[in-house]
């Protein structure tokens, strides 16, 4: 019998390591040795796909997969001008704007350079500004201060950094003693961390699983089209990535949320009327909710013209594209969950 339980610490020291290193979207190259290393030592294959997301392949008694999804990328900005010391910004995915005022950021210049520096508004004090509780958070208003004397874009381009330099944002996490996991990006950064647990669950209970499962983590997700590209031989695709919290909603930050319909229309109906079986059937707080605004790694898939069955599933996230919070309970009823549905608790 699996104690998924017993794997609540290996989740935060997995996660702890994935939030720490900078993923905007289609910026790979860190995440991926970080995401390597995991699958390996967990016993499964890696290997990369031509646009820079992972395959994590665990082989099983048949060749027909199992596919599950979740992805590493997220939301942050690129560097797109300068005016005198400040540094014009492009934001990447659709971020609440207004929670980027104020946060330490990376610029990581296309050499390998990082330099710190500060999301500001133009009005940023007080002490000067008429404005500055009322200026509204947009692009043109808003700005990143570099940590650097610089005073002209001459002096930018002396220290390397150029139009289309990634910014990351400090992510914050932490986890509280009451179990809360707080950070930027635990969409979808939780649910990268919860496949690797999967993986470590397999590898510690020396489980062969019955159907090859493929696990595809995408970097373009927030922009759309992560999933446009699946490995072959996937018979079922389960997305994994944040369940939404808030108005008019079921799901809490401590329960697994079975999506039964985003913005793109619903879920294949008996996949999902499966899971909602499983999670009964294994006594999981679960809800089942409808997104109002969202997309999935699954519609993207299902966009690209992919005949495949395909369900979301996601441990509960407040405050998505702000800053976010869940709880190890959501994650570990996510968890078996998975399990569930990979055939691993019969």
């Amino acid at each position: 019998m699996i104690d998924v339980n017993k794997y609540k610490d290996y989740y935060f020291q997995t996660a702890k390591k994935i939030f720490s290193v900078p993923s905007p979207t289609g910026y790979y190259t860190e995440i991926a040795n970080v995401i390597e290393e995991f699958t390996k030592e967990n016993g499964a294959e890696f290997s990369r796909t031509a646009k820079g997301c992972f395959v994590l392949t665990v082989r099983g008694k048949k060749e027909e997969a199992l596919g599950l999804c979740a992805h590493a990328d997220t939301l942050g900005a690129m560097v797109r001008s300068f005016t005198g010391d400040k540094i014009n910004f492009t934001r990447i995915g659709g971020p609440v704007l207004s929670t980027y005022d104020g946060e330490y950021c990376t610029i990581i210049t296309r050499n390998g350079k990082k330099y710190t520096g500060t999301f500001l508004s133009v009005s940023p004090s007080k002490h000067v500004f008429t404005d500055s509780d009322t200026l509204n958070h947009t692009e043109e208003n808003m700005y990143i201060r570099l940590d650097e004397d610089v005073k002209s874009p001459e002096d930018f381009k002396k220290l390397g950094i150029g139009t289309g330099d990634y910014v990351a944002l400090d992510t914050k996490f932490t986890v509280t003693d009451s179990g809360y996991m707080k950070s930027r990006f635990i969409d979808d950064k939780a649910s990268v961390a919860a496949l690797i647990t999967v993986l470590k669950i397999m590898k510690d209970y020396n489980i062969r699983p019955e159907h090859t499962i493929k696990m595809l983590i995408t970097m373009y997700e927030e922009l759309g089209h992560g999933a446009s590209y699946i490995p072959g031989g996937i018979v079922k695709m389960l997305g994994v990535d944040m369940g939404c919290v808030g108005k008019d909603l079921n799901c809490t930050e401590r329960q697994v949320s079975i999506c039964a319909k985003d913005s793109h229309g619903p879920y294949d109906y008996d996949f999902t009327n499966d899971l909602i079986a499983l999670a009964k059937k294994h006594n999981l707080s679960y809800a089942v909710d409808i997104y109002p605004y969202y997309g999935s790694d699954v519609d993207a898939m299902w966009t690209a013209g992919h005949d495949v069955p395909g369900a979301l599933i996601g441990t509960g996230v407040h405050a998505s594209h702000g800053m976010e919070r869940t709880h190890i309970d959501g994650i570990t009823n996510t968890i078996t969950l998975i399990l569930a549905y990979l055939g691993l608790l019969d």
